[in-house]
């Protein structure tokens, strides 16, 4: 349901500067009043307008500002769907057009059509024609239902009844026939088509006699001896892929020995280091009698003692060093035939690569062959070949066939979806299931103006017959959209409908029906009888005019 809050406007009209803003959902029944020309009718168009870019009364758009400020024309409408809250905001010099949801704009990347299209279709679910009829009933601009074209007509009904989507689908479903229509023709030709190449094929075969068969036996023949010595390659690298694993395992110790090599090597320097160091300490005492640094004389008893010590360490470094020789020695063969071990797996591998590359070789020479094979298939000469066309061009045909088969039972069922979606199908189903209801609503609601007649012909009634049937229409239609909960609104504005076609007695038929619609709907009655009227009604809006201004006094 939308509950509408407020409506605003400055500058619009008869209005100025100074904003006139009404509450819509203020008061159950309020009856807005003003001499001719004050601005009463000016809430009509604010609220069509702020919804649908364009008044109630047949005025031009350029006409709505204010003739004397000229500029800052601007209307904002504020309303409820639900838990969501709106506000459109619409303007002219500037030209201004936004929708606030929860108070966040929409997006308005969308051109300005789209973006109404959107407020219309997404939020609202209700166009003008719908709104004014559901919303408002006027004396001016106004055309009843029962006046309304029959293309209008039907657009209100759908939109009411939501079942404008049968009409969208009949719309699609129209081009969706024109398109397999189109295609049933074009696969015709196709099949057409095929028929001749088929015929022109077998005409082909008739004439071959001859066949390219004995070239392709003899490249079959070099395929199949270049396969067979691929094969035989194949073995000899599958015994030198042995070899070169079992040469593999000999020399798995490499790099320990080599590690072993290299630790052997570095104990060997550190012990000739030691062992020049004794030499030059031994070299060092035999040579002085007295320390350089001190220059005191050394005790021969020490000196010998030193340089007995330092021959037993020569001695025992030295030892050590000739057993490091013979373990450098040992490695250093055993490295030797580690390296003789993977010359010879390299000298496999140099064989290993020789017979990979005869084998390249070989596969190429048989893809040139196979390529020569294809290519003598593929001669016009060929029998088979051509055969194979055939039975190409055949399968084809049979396609084709099976496909406007298929078209032609989506074309019967796009026959009957037609006539479902049709004004004399669903629709129509649809409608009758409301006629009671409808029927019942309008004899409910003319019986409660006193009103107790039954037409066919609305042309034949006086002026306030028609107004009271237009009456009961239009409570009618807001009742099965309470129902629908389609375009349920709070709100209904009648504009001067006391003031012309209803007479005294219908006028209290109105009012009184009127009281019934409950506290949740928000009635405005704009009228000239402010007189006769204001103690009917809950609230009372005044216009005047100050200054050349409207304003609500």
């Amino acid at each position: 349901m939308i509950v509408f809050k407020s409506v605003e406007w400055k500058n619009f009209l008869s209005t100025g500067n100074a904003a006139n803003k009404v509450l819509l959902n203020k008061s159950p029944t309020t009856l807005i009043i003003g001499k001719n020309g004050e601005g009463k009718s000016t809430i009509l168009d604010a609220l069509c307008f702020s919804l649908f870019g364009k008044p109630f009364r047949n005025i031009n758009k350029n006409q709505l500002i204010n003739s004397i400020n000229g500029k800052n024309c601007l209307v904002t409408i504020e309303f409820n769907i639900g838990p969501a809250e709106y506000k459109v905001v619409r303007g002219i010099k500037p030209n201004i057009f936004e929708i606030w949801q929860n108070g966040t704009l929409i997006n308005q990347d969308a051109a300005s059509r789209d973006y109404q299209k959107s407020l219309e279709q997404q939020i609202l679910k209700l166009n003008y024609k719908t709104f004014t009829q559901v919303v408002i009933l006027g004396s001016a601009s106004f055309v009843p239902f029962m006046q309304l074209p029959s293309g209008q007509r039907r657009e209100v009904i759908e939109d009411i009844l939501d079942i404008r989507i049968f009409s969208t689908m009949n719309t699609l479903l129209k081009e969706k026939a024109q398109e397999t229509k189109d295609a049933i023709a074009k696969i015709e030709s196709e099949i057409a088509n095929a028929k001749t190449k088929v015929e022109s094929q077998t005409s082909i075969i008739k004439t071959i006699s001859d066949a390219k068969t004995e070239t392709i036996k003899n490249f079959q023949a070099k395929v199949e001896s270049h396969s067979g010595e691929i094969s035989r390659i194949q073995s000899e690298i599958d015994v030198i892929l042995g070899e070169i694993s079992t040469l593999k395992g000999k020399i798995s110790e490499k790099e320990t020995i080599n590690q072993e090599f290299e630790k052997a090597k570095s104990i060997k320097s550190k012990l000739l280091q030691k062992v020049e160091t004794c030499e030059h300490h031994t070299e060092f005492f035999n040579e002085h009698d007295v320390c350089p640094s001190c220059n005191q004389d050394i005790a021969e008893e020490y000196k010998e003692t030193i340089v007995k010590d330092l021959n037993a360490k020569l001695m025992d470094n030295n030892s050590k060093i000739d057993e490091l020789d013979t373990i450098l020695s040992g490695l250093n063969e055993k490295l030797k035939k580690i390296n003789e071990v993977a010359e010879a797996i390299t000298d496999k591998n140099i064989e290993l690569s020789t017979r990979n590359s005869t084998i390249t070789l070989l596969n190429k020479q048989i893809g040139e062959l196979q390529a020569e094979i294809e290519g003598s298939k593929s001669d016009t000469t060929n029998i088979d070949e051509e055969k194979a066309k055939l039975k190409e061009l055949a399968t084809e045909a049979i396609v084709k066939i099976n496909t406007k088969t298929s078209l032609q039972e989506q074309r019967n069922i796009e026959e009957v979806a037609s006539a479902l979606l049709k004004d004399t199908g669903i629709k129509t189903a649809i409608i009758r299931e409301y006629l009671p209801a409808m029927n019942k609503l309008i004899n409910k609601y003319l019986n409660a103006m006193d009103t107790y007649i039954h037409f066919e012909l609305y042309a034949s009634f006086s002026e306030g017959e028609k107004m009271r049937i237009d009456l009961a229409i239009l409570f009618t239609w807001r009742q099965i959209a309470k129902m629908k909960n389609s375009v349920n609104t709070n709100l209904l504005l009648l504009d001067e409908i006391f003031d012309s076609s209803l007479d005294t007695a219908g006028t209290d038929y109105f009012l009184n029906l009127m009281n019934q619609f409950g506290e949740k709907s928000n009635i405005f009655v704009i009228s000239h009888k402010g007189d006769q009227l204001f103690e009917k009604f809950r609230s009372v809006i005044k216009f005047e005019k100050r200054n050349d201004f409207s304003v609500i006094a």
